[in-house]
């Protein structure tokens, strides 16, 4: 049984962004809901409620709907017209294809001021005779009934001819009320009495679980299974709310066993990788090309060609020494290696361009090779076809001299003297009586009316 709770109505009420307080239109249609409950308690401020094609079995809870104006209660299992008369505002109501026979129960719907549409198409009411007259005659409201409209000339003469039109609908709603008991009775007892046959339901279940290895059986109960289907849909059967109830379940019964055998091939035994005697097999269930081709320093590099758009979510990497598996969108892709690899040291990554997936798989046996480095000499050579020039080693800066230049270099210093490592010292100028002594360029005149600086 499908109850209307507040998750569903939320989800119903996305163009209100999930508020129900204050939602005016609402569909639930098509949900399988047996009971109309908590509409009116939730969504006072509803005018427009669609509840077609579901099992509803009688209109209740929604007399607080004083904004209402349309409701569709269209396919369901609705044999009175009740509950209505608190819908202040109801304009319009759809009981199409619904179970009214008492037509009496039209009269209810006189509160309803405002109601201008009624749609009683395909209910037993509409075969009792002059049923058309007593509508409009009760409900001196209503504009259109089942679509058509109501012209004034007809609305008198149905007021004129009430009495006797009532009294005419009343005997066949009586006889069609007795028919309706006797309806209940007998299919409370097929109910009781019918009993599956357990054959059949054996077969059935061995063919859907995979039990039977034999053809001819498995065949024999689809057959039977095709013969029970085809007598269930074209054995005559009343036109009644417990015939389409047992309609329903019956569809429902087949669909769950459509999805258990969907569901069937997902719980399959996994594919045999390895041999029972350790030896890994080469699979590529996704059919996706591949490269194996030796990389610098020693590596292996494995390029799988997966889908671009793939998310890399959906890829699984698994390396070992000897073989690499790569899981897509759960297929196996197993790999058997020519050489062992260090699994802790591989990496895997996805090409930006192509999408592919690239593993990069280093060799086990044999330290990795580094890339010779180039020679950083301490001075700058220079020939007359070649010239080098490197930087120094960090740490301590030289002085880089040109071999050319050491014969004139030697001349700096004179052979023969010694040299004093003591630190530079100034020279003292000569002071006599106190009195710094100056050198004087030969071009220098004392004037002495300059006063001598101190």
């Amino acid at each position: 049984m499908v109850r209307i709770g507040e998750d569903l109505i939320r989800r119903r009420a996305e163009h209100n962004n999930g508020e129900i307080f204050s939602l005016e239109e609402v569909s639930l249609h098509q949900q399988d809901i047996e009971r109309i409950e908590h509409i009116d308690k939730w969504c006072r401020d509803l005018k427009i409620l669609f509840l077609q094609s579901n099992l509803i079995p009688k209109i209740e809870n929604v007399g607080r709907l004083k904004k209402l104006e349309y409701l569709n209660m269209a396919l369901n299992n609705i044999e009175v017209i009740e509950n209505l008369e608190g819908c202040e505002s109801l304009q319009k109501l759809d009981l199409t294809v619904n179970f009214v026979g008492k037509l009496s129960s039209v009269e209810s719907l006189k509160q309803n001021l405002h109601l201008r549409e009624l749609y009683l198409v395909g209910n037993p009411c509409t075969e009792f005779h002059r049923y058309r007259q007593y509508v409009v005659a009760c409900l001196p409201q209503l504009q259109w009934l089942d679509g058509k409209e109501i012209r004034r000339g007809e609305r008198i003469q149905a007021l004129q001819e009430l009495d006797a039109v009532r009294r005419r609908v009343l005997e066949q709603e009586a006889e069609y009320i007795e028919k309706r008991e006797e309806q209940k009775r007998s299919g409370l007892k097929e109910t009781t009495e019918k009993q599956e046959d357990p054959q059949i339901d054996q077969l059935l279940s061995e063919n859907q679980n995979g039990t039977h290895q034999n053809p001819e059986s498995s065949s024999k109960a689809h057959t039977d299974a095709e013969d029970k289907e085809k007598e269930f849909w074209e054995k005559p059967c009343p036109f009644t709310p417990e015939s389409r109830l047992e309609a329903h379940r019956h569809l429902e019964d087949k669909r769950r066993a459509k999805e258990n055998k969907r569901e069937k091939p997902k719980n399959k035994t996994l594919r045999t990788l390895i041999n029972a005697d350790g030896r890994v097999l080469n699979i590529n269930e996704p059919k996706l090309d591949f490269s194996l081709t030796e990389h610098e320093n020693n590596c292996m590099l494995l390029d799988l060609h997966v889908y671009r758009h793939m998310d890399t979510s959906l890829l699984d990497v698994d390396v070992q020494p000897t073989y690499v598996r790569v899981t897509v969108k759960e297929k196996v892709f197993q790999l058997v290696l020519p050489a062992e690899v260090k699994p802790d040291s591989s990496t895997a990554q996805r090409s930006q361009t192509t999408g592919h997936l690239l593993l990069f798989l280093p060799l086990a046996h044999g330290e990795i090779k580094p890339k010779k480095p180039t020679a950083r000499p301490n001075s700058v050579t220079s020939n007359q076809n070649t010239k080098k020039e490197t930087r120094p080693a960090p740490g301590r800066e030289l002085l880089e001299v040109d071999p050319g230049l050491a014969g004139s270099l030697a001349k700096i210093v004179p052979k023969g003297k010694e040299s004093s490592h003591k630190p530079l010292q100034l020279s003292q100028p000569h002071q006599h009586g106190g009195v710094k002594e100056r050198s004087v360029s030969k071009d220098f005149a004392d004037d002495p009316e300059v006063p001598p600086l101190m």
